[in-house]
């Protein structure tokens, strides 16, 4: 089954804003919208509480810096919404904003490349230009989740958390995240958000495999996959993108290879940021990352082929596999996968590319 992450981000809130006392809560909580209220997740804000909600307009600047103004007072929330491609053009008053430790809750929606007909000019490939403030300020937390269930408990967790939070989510609809014995992962009962913390979503001991958001469940595909070849490979979601946790990174790094798969920018993205951890405390794992390196050539559907994510190419996952290259020592991973287009998001490539390493 498959749902999109967006209305849950808003059912969350608007659930959230239903428990402050009615009198409060204009003076508590104001969303600010950029025509583009069903689509972001902010329509059920609309309905419910339209004392809270205003109407911004096509102008995502102007909307970013109204809900930072209406978050600098002490006890107040600024929500604000749009797609994720438009982060870049509110780089500036997000600087404004820090420098005045205002309280904004961003959900920044249509991230990543499945399904935005537009291409390049539409992809939300450029999400971590948000986490651009200066180490002695405040931190400014990603927050990725991988399905309905995991928007909801991080919604949760964090809307009355102090500071600038970012939550992020894609356009389509994602699978529910299941355990091995076929559980929902981040069902309410069993599971509980802490930001920083990484989820250990399949174990293993050949080597590991990094995502998060609509890349996740690719890369449980493939480990699935690589598992009945014989082949443990394990798999570790990151719903905060940019905090290390220490724990999981000494785990990751003591496995035979560290892959990280992304549909982000590959320059500014993960890939960039866990190489470095990994660097900055002396692990040195086999180490590979995928991302975002080519500009857009698809339409609707056709852009999720373009970059390697159709179904029928997760169906063909099996044979990519070749026992000889997993055990070949003479060819490195990255000279094996610098065969391929680096391009390349989808299970078989993460799948050949994991059993080179």
């Amino acid at each position: 089954m498959r749902l999109s992450a967006t209305d849950p981000f808003g059912k969350t809130v608007a659930n959230l804003i239903e428990n402050i006392p009615a009198g409060e809560r204009r003076d508590k909580v104001l969303a600010v919208d950029p025509d583009l209220a069903s689509s972001v997740g902010l329509g059920q804000i609309q309905e419910r509480f339209p004392e809270c909600f205003v109407q911004g307009g096509i102008m995502e600047r102007n909307n970013f810096s109204a809900a930072a103004g209406f978050g600098f007072h002490t006890g107040r929330t600024g929500i604000v919404a749009t797609f994720s491609a438009f982060l870049e053009m509110c780089i500036s008053e997000l600087t404004m904003a820090r420098l005045n430790e205002v309280n904004l809750l961003c959900h920044f929606s249509h991230c990543g490349v499945d399904m935005i007909p537009d291409n390049t000019c539409h992809y939300g490939m450029n999400i971590f230009f948000a986490d651009n403030g200066l180490l002695g300020q405040h931190p400014t937390p990603l927050y990725f989740p991988a399905d309905p269930l995991q928007m909801e408990a991080i919604v949760k967790r964090i809307f009355y958390e102090p500071g600038i939070r970012f939550v992020f989510s894609t356009r389509p609809a994602v699978p529910y995240i299941l355990d091995e014995a076929g559980n929902k992962y981040f069902e309410t009962a069993r599971y509980t958000f802490q930001p920083g913390k990484d989820d250990l979503v399949r174990d293993g001991n050949d080597g590991f495999i990094v995502a998060f958001g609509d890349t996740l469940y690719r890369a449980i595909d493939a480990a699935e996959t690589l598992k009945e070849q014989g082949y443990k490979v394990g798999v570790v979601n990151k719903p905060t993108l940019n905090f290390v946790d220490e724990e999981a990174l000494k785990k990751i790094a003591g496995s035979g290879f560290v892959l990280v798969a992304e549909t982000q920018n590959q320059v500014p993205g993960l890939g960039s940021r866990f190489g470095t951890w990994l660097l900055e405390r002396s692990y040195s794992p086999r180490y590979k990352h995928l991302g975002i390196a080519k500009p857009g050539e698809g339409g609707g559907l056709e852009q999720v082929g373009f970059h390697g994510l159709e179904p029928k190419q997760l169906q063909r996952s099996k044979n990519w596999f070749d026992k000889r290259l997993f055990k070949n020592p003479e060819t490195s991973c990255s000279e094996r996968a610098n065969d391929l287009s680096l391009m390349r998001l989808d299970t078989p490539t993460i799948y050949q590319i994991t059993s080179w390493c």
